[in-house]
């Protein structure tokens, strides 16, 4: 079961509560599904309660406790405890929640026609959303507004871009940045500039190249002055940028060799690898986030923690000595590939290439 469909099965809990007269309420369209938080248990956790709690005139542990046995009823949950004010916490079977979502991510990476991958993640249709993004004349304002508009667009948001001066020639060339217009439009009133992280000055991250100067922009949060050092080009352990891109080569590495073993993926039961799991569902919901909150940098951590997730299960996945393939195997490496083509859709979407040698 994937994070949208444990969406829905939450809603139909709701609808079946309020069917049988327990709650008095209206089905609110959707219903927010994410991992646990502190004191939190289980695969996924939801404030439902919380939200429907006022409308339905009860406390939010009483609307828990309501929906509580709707969900314990539901196919492939296995588990739901009540935690905190009110929110629900959700076990799910394993089988339900590795194979939809493996399957899942894969059957993205074969709807986009490429080994990027970027369809994971990505809404259906457009939205209707507009958004302008303006920002500054300054290197690390534009990569910043040039990865947010990707990410929007990945919502299905229209975006369009300026910024207050033409972008120096080094900034497109080099790091790869787009913008759709610069300076002061014809308009009622100028834009207001609403992309402004701290500047990266008086660091050049031009001289980095194009993606370790982009890792060096977008991974601290907008209000931390970026480290922009030659770190990001070393190739170890310490550099994460170089952690995400060796995880996806090592994953694009172990297709090449099952492919020479004579076998391929097949989504399967992966026995104790729960924090992988969780981290490539949350890869929807981080994109909404980096999206709503014009944060790329929690894309870039997101990125690194899938990474760090992966990096110790490979050596798991191909068979060892005389050992013949099996559909362990086949499962294994299926969920290896999930995470390649999460880390290169997450890349791709930061501007970052995603060799599959390095």
């Amino acid at each position: 079961m994937t994070p949208v469909e444990l969406s829905r099965t939450v809603l139909r809990a709701v609808r079946r509560a309020v069917d049988d007269g327990e709650l008095s309420v209206v089905v609110p369209p959707q219903a927010l599904v994410t991992v646990p938080g502190p004191g939190g248990c289980g695969d996924y956790a939801t404030n439902i309660a919380l939200q429907l709690a006022r409308p339905a005139g009860q406390s939010p542990q009483r609307v828990a406790e309501v929906l509580r046995p709707y969900l314990l009823g539901a196919a492939g949950v296995s588990d739901v405890v009540v935690t905190g004010p009110g929110f629900l916490n959700i076990s799910l079977r394993a089988a339900q929640g590795s194979v939809a979502l493996v399957s899942e991510i894969l059957q993205s990476q074969s709807q986009s026609q490429s080994r990027s991958g970027v369809r994971f993640g990505y809404v259906e249709r457009p939205t209707g959303q507009v958004v302008q993004l303006h920002a500054p004349h300054e290197v690390r304002a534009v990569v910043v507004m040039d990865v947010v508009a990707r990410v929007l667009r990945s919502q299905g948001a229209l975006v369009r871009t300026s910024c207050v001066a033409r972008p120096e020639r080094e900034w497109t060339e080099v790091l790869g940045v787009e913008v759709d217009a610069y300076g002061t439009p014809d308009a009622p009133a100028p834009l207001e500039v609403n992309v402004r992280p701290v500047p990266a000055a008086p660091a050049d991250p031009v001289a980095l190249g194009r993606d370790a100067g982009r890792w060096a922009l977008l991974h601290p949060a907008a209000h931390d002055r970026p480290r922009v050092t030659s770190e990001y080009l070393s190739q170890r352990e310490g550099n994460p940028l170089f952690r995400v891109r060796y995880a996806h080569a090592r994953t694009r590495a172990l297709s090449r060799n099952a492919a020479d073993l004579g076998f391929d993926a097949h989504p399967g039961v992966v026995q104790d690898v729960r924090v992988l799991e969780i981290a490539l569902a949350d890869h929807p919901r981080i994109l909404a986030a980096t999206a709503t909150q014009h944060a790329p940098d929690r894309l870039a951590r997101h990125l690194l923690a899938v990474a760090d997730a992966v990096t110790p299960f490979l050596p798991t996945v191909l068979p060892r000595g005389e050992e013949k393939p099996s559909a362990a195997h086949r499962a294994r490496l299926a969920l290896a590939e999930a995470a390649g083509t999460v880390l290169a859709g997450g890349l791709s979407l930061l501007g970052i290439d995603a060799p599959d040698h390095l």
